[in-house]
């Protein structure tokens, strides 16, 4: 049989990852949780065709006191379970786009760093320790505070201060990668840079680049919040962040309109380090048999 009629390994691979996933406690628990969190943000405007910000009921309507609002509503009358809907969008919104800000600038500085080397390498590495001398969370309170917050500014915030980490793993990936054997038969052969780049080490990286990613949008949902409960989210906009930041004033009286937010974001971060946890585990070389 000719080298170029064997099948293509990676399809059986990738059958083999899903049945790990499928067996993985912590995977399978963690996707139902995040795939219900989708759910209420593919749904909500469908349930909820309204703005969520809207006055809608009595204020400090208290959960289970009208069926027409089931988790009640807050200082101003907005329907909290609306907004826990309509907020799942917001916040898994800015999660997913910083996450592919800081994928875009981590992944590609540390593949062009440890190929290459030299004074890339080094320039790349004076760079993050700049960025890792601040703390990000500080980093992205004084981006958003010099820019009017809105989404999009959050997000580019959260996503430019959240690279340097993964930056680093993806260098030190693409050290290890670039004398083995893969990578110089592919410059026997004559193949690109780019070619050598994402074809051979880049897919050779995936693993701690998806498990990275998973934990980096968990993270992003946290400093959302923080910085909303801060004063500093999108006034426009109805995240959970921005719920729980309105409900700091009467937390001792009416506990319920920060608690209830609050809850849906520790849901929906659990589910991602859930899901990161059972990646780590499914695509560790070590426990594959």
């Amino acid at each position: 049989m000719s080298i170029l009629t064997l099948p293509h390994p990676y399809p059986s691979a990738a059958r083999g990852v899903l049945a790990r996933l499928r067996r993985s406690p912590s995977a399978l628990a963690g996707s139902l949780l995040l795939l219900l969190v989708l759910f209420m943000a593919a749904s909500a405007g469908w349930l909820f065709p309204g703005d969520p910000l809207d006055m809608v009921a009595e204020p400090f309507l208290r959960p289970g006191v009208d069926l027409a609002y089931p988790l009640g509503s807050d200082m101003l009358g907005r329907d909290l379970l609306a907004g826990i809907f309509h907020g799942a969008r917001v916040s898994l919104l800015i999660a997913a786009v910083s996450t592919a800000i800081a994928l875009l600038l981590g992944v590609s500085g540390g593949l062009l760093a440890g190929y290459y080397g030299g004074w890339l390498d080094a320039a790349l590495m004076r760079v993050t320790e700049f960025f890792q001398t601040i703390p990000s969370f500080l980093f992205s309170l004084a981006i958003v505070a010099v820019i009017q917050p809105t989404v999009w500014t959050i997000a580019l915030a959260i996503g430019v201060t959240a690279w340097p980490s993964l930056a680093r793993l993806v260098r030190a990936e693409a050290l290890k990668l670039r004398h083995g054997e893969m990578v110089r038969a592919s410059i026997a052969l004559g193949a690109s840079d780019a070619r050598i780049l994402l074809r051979d080490i880049l897919p050779n990286a995936a693993t701690p680049i998806l498990v990275s990613a998973s934990l980096m949008v968990a993270s992003a949902i946290l400093t959302e919040s923080s910085l909303a409960f801060l004063g500093l989210g999108d006034p426009n906009a109805a995240s959970w962040g921005n719920m729980v930041g309105a409900g700091r004033e009467v937390l001792r009286t009416d506990w319920y309109i920060t608690t209830i937010p609050g809850l849906a974001i520790v849901f929906t971060v659990l589910a991602l380090n859930l899901l990161g946890d059972g990646l780590a585990d499914v695509l560790d070389p070590r426990e594959r048999k």
